[in-house]
């Protein structure tokens, strides 16, 4: 038995599930079937038909007043309930490689005394239980050996297309119950605030989209960059390392743990192209790359490249597009 925890994007009740807790489902029938789901809060019958779809036969339904905000250590003693509720065949518990994925499984792997492999792409072995996973921001995979008895492991994110099972299944809810201490809600959310509004256009239904990184320099380097966005009615996207620094929002970051593009042209300028970034454009129809390096990745892997100064070669496409249309 594989026990998968799952993310819902709305908690109201008539959610859907995230993304990559599909993808995690997915990977997670390649280790055993049939699968157990938990979902935290009052969202599992409204999800109870799409994790069927997904071979899940049976989901727990973790609620109550220590559920009604994210608390990592809370959601961990969850994980650990459920799979203690799945019996002696419950030795597999698997999560998205999301921020709260990876951290909710820290916390399992600490409760049950096992080690942890996170940003998981591959199963190579079944015995020994040996892993392919992703380390160094995604520049390099290696192998794991996970020599406990309970598996506890993430998907990294879009390496795994998610893909309903073969046959649908009927996908019990029970409610769980679960002991949860006040250390265990020492850490919680105690208040959420609306982000910016996306002002750039959404990401993923973008068919032109412009991507900053590094090179943009700073908070201050975007003028021209949004110009081109506005220009070609597009929407702007962002490498990891921008949204870290906090030059732009995080809803703009695109790749393993931000937005998965497929526009028909990306321009991405002064990124570099590593692999977690590459993980969200790869799918773009065409890309046309702008960087000072003629090494970097993100070059070698375009269908086309300019060579130079980000900073003076988009304010020069700007004024030609201007040029053109006479304005």
């Amino acid at each position: 038995m594989t026990l998968v925890l799952v993310e819902v994007e709305d908690g109201a009740g008539n959610g859907a599930i995230s993304e990559m807790s599909r993808e995690a489902l997915t990977f997670a029938r390649r280790i055993a079937v049939p699968l157990d789901a938990l979902v935290v809060g009052r969202a599992a019958a409204g999800v109870a038909g799409e994790l069927g779809e997904y071979g899940v036969s049976r989901v727990y339904e973790a609620s109550g007043s220590a559920f009604e905000s994210y608390a990592p250590a809370a959601w961990a003693a969850a994980v650990v309930a459920a799979s203690e509720a799945s019996g002696d065949a419950g030795k597999a518990v698997l999560a998205a490689g999301t921020p709260r994925g990876s951290e909710v499984l820290a916390h399992v792997a600490c409760r049950l005394g096992v080690s942890m492999a996170a940003n998981v792409v591959a199963v190579e072995n079944e015995e020994p239980f040996t892993v392919s996973r992703q380390v160094l921001g995604g520049a390099a995979l290696e192998e794991m050996r996970l020599d406990d008895a309970t598996v506890v492991l993430t998907v990294a994110g879009h390496t795994t297309e998610a893909q309903p099972a073969g046959t649908a299944v009927t996908c019990q809810v029970q409610p769980l119950d679960v002991a949860v201490s006040e250390q265990d809600l020492a850490a919680r959310v105690v208040r959420v605030e609306p982000g910016e509004a996306d002002a750039s256009g959404n990401l993923k239904s973008a068919k032109v989209v412009v991507g900053a990184g590094r090179g943009a320099g700073g908070p201050g380097g975007f003028d021209d960059l949004l110009e081109l966005t506005e220009l070609l009615g597009g929407s702007l996207g962002v490498s990891r390392v921008v949204t870290s620094l906090g030059w732009r929002p995080h809803h703009e970051q695109v790749g393993q743990t931000g937005n998965r593009i497929s526009p028909d042209v990306y321009i991405p300028c002064g990124i570099s192209g590593a692999i977690q970034h590459w993980a969200g454009c790869s799918s773009a129809k065409t890309i046309l790359a702008i960087n000072s390096d003629p090494d970097a990745p993100m070059v070698t892997k375009a269908h086309y490249a300019v060579i130079g100064d980000m900073h003076e070669v988009i304010p020069a496409v700007n004024a030609e597009i201007r040029r053109r249309r006479g304005a």
